[in-house]
């Protein structure tokens, strides 16, 4: 298992470059975390939803992605609360303090997935969730020593020296965690270096003395992150543009973004520029297109666009000309009215006039739609490859000139200029003939470049640069059979 010493320490990322690396060498690996937060998702082979992470790292074992490899995912709703999924189905949306009274009762279903995948792999690789000392959250814990513990596992401490006191940050944890937590700790690694790594030896050793396990290490900065999904909003926190190309697409960065890997093709276009606009920045006014992406909570982010005066700004910008596409929440965004009359996202009844851009109407519900679909582009018939994670059925006259349209019947709507359209697919961007002939419509030079196989080759990628700078022989040597460690 892979704790962290904090979150974004490339927890994830390590994981996924274990997983093709050791499934490179002939074991059968799979992916696992007990308990994720997070509001980027994917759709599961079996009909349920997980966070993009575990997704990703199933694609790195070459295995589908299930429901069993994150059995426990928040999605964020607001401040204070979030939805809870469980074995990739909504249980409902719980305030944080009675998540946390009563998740300790999830434990039973978080061992009973991870037993479910040791019985079908060698090699399980299991991500902890944000820092494992935490302390102050120990008691009913799921996500770090409350499931190691429970589970028997070895745990590896993951430190980011990126960020700067990677020492004090490993061997703190350490010093504040129960001794019978810390007994779990078989060895620590440090990630993200620049430099030279002989410079670091010295700490190494410091690092191995103070905690009596060896430290691994260091690991360079991996250039290619970038090319794989990231999970953590926090990544569109400090990214301002991608690529430098002609086309420009502008994206406002919601409170409550979801899903937003939807942009990563889109910013590998090299004749595309993509913006993530951040709060209390205005729209770019040479934008040709933009993009409003999902949400995880429709009625908030909608407030949220109009108290940034983003509204103001898209209404501007389809005056001028330019082009407008909504995903999912965003498609919501664009309508006529959003209504949530049994207070799904809310109080019951509750109610909001959308950017009216689109003659449509939502209607919230607590039916979720989780379904992975084939489809193709109405009107030009281009191969349409996504999957749809919603709540809430949209109708109206826009709907009769739809997004999209294929054997489960068409999808999304269209506005009568042709410039403004909404659609439920997430994940659109990354089949190369849709892309390619969406972007040359809009003055793109678009194409030439394989998304998924870019996405596969940066895997490959990671898993060589672990190869080379990790001792895999002994990391392997340090697992073990659940249960074998005798820990209580």
């Amino acid at each position: 298992m892979i704790m962290g010493t904090g979150s974004d320490v490339g927890k994830s990322l390590i994981a996924a470059g274990l997983c093709r690396a050791f499934a490179n060498r002939g074991l059968t690996v799979r992916p696992f975390k007990p308990q994720n937060m997070s509001n980027n998702a994917a759709v599961t082979a079996d009909g349920g939803e997980i966070g993009r992470a575990q997704a990703l790292q199933a694609r790195a074992c070459r295995t589908a992605p299930t429901t069993a490899m994150n059995p426990v995912l928040l999605k964020p709703e607001q401040e204070t609360g979030a939805q809870v999924i469980v074995r990739g189905t909504r249980h409902g949306s719980l305030p944080a303090r009675e998540y946390f009274a009563t998740r300790q009762k999830l434990m039973p279903e978080v061992l009973g997935a991870f037993g479910e995948l040791t019985r079908e792999a060698d090699l399980v690789i299991i991500e902890g969730a944000g820092s494992a000392a935490e302390v102050n959250l120990r008691d009913g814990d799921l996500a770090n020593f409350g499931f190691a513990r429970a589970a028997n596992v070895p745990v590896m401490l993951l430190g980011d020296i990126h960020r700067g006191g990677v020492i004090a940050s490993i061997v703190g944890t350490f010093a504040i965690i129960a001794p019978e937590d810390a007994d779990l700790i078989v060895g620590s690694m440090i990630n993200k270096f620049h430099g030279d790594p002989a410079l670091f030896a010295d700490g190494l050793r410091l690092i191995a003395d103070r905690t009596g396990r060896p430290c691994f290490g260091p690991i360079p900065h991996f250039p290619d992150a970038g090319r794989l999904p990231a999970e953590d909003a926090l990544a569109l926190d400090t990214r301002r543009a991608g690529g430098d190309g002609t086309l420009h697409i502008a994206v406002p960065r919601l409170a409550r973004i979801a899903n937003f890997d939807d942009l990563d093709p889109l910013a590998a276009e090299p004749d595309v520029r993509l913006t993530i606009v951040q709060p209390g920045e205005p729209l770019p006014r040479d934008a040709d297109l933009v993009i409003l992406p999902g949400s995880k909570a429709t009625l908030a982010d909608l407030a949220f666009v109009r108290s940034q005066g983003w509204d103001i700004d898209i209404a501007a910008h389809h005056r001028a000309g330019g082009h407008v596409l909504g995903i999912c929440g965003g498609y919501q965004m664009l309508g006529q009215i959003i209504a949530d009359p049994d207070g799904v996202e809310g109080p019951a009844g509750g109610r909001a006039r959308g950017l009216g851009l689109l003659n449509v109407d939502t209607e919230l519900g607590p039916h979720k739609r989780l379904t992975l679909e084939n489809t193709a582009e109405a009107g030009s018939g281009l191969e349409l490859t996504g999957y749809r994670m919603h709540m809430g059925e949209t109708t109206g006259p826009d709907t009769a000139r739809p997004f999209s349209t294929g054997e489960e019947g068409d999808e999304g709507a269209r506005a009568p200029d042709g410039r403004v359209a909404g659609t439920y697919l997430h994940g659109l961007f990354a089949g190369d003939g849709f892309r390619a002939g969406y972007l040359e419509r809009l003055g793109a030079a678009a194409g030439g470049f394989d998304y998924e196989s870019g996405v596969e080759a940066a895997l490959d990628g990671l898993a060589a640069h672990l190869d080379r700078h990790l001792d895999l022989d002994m990391i392997l040597a340090l697992a073990r059979e659940p249960g074998s460690m005798g820990a209580q």
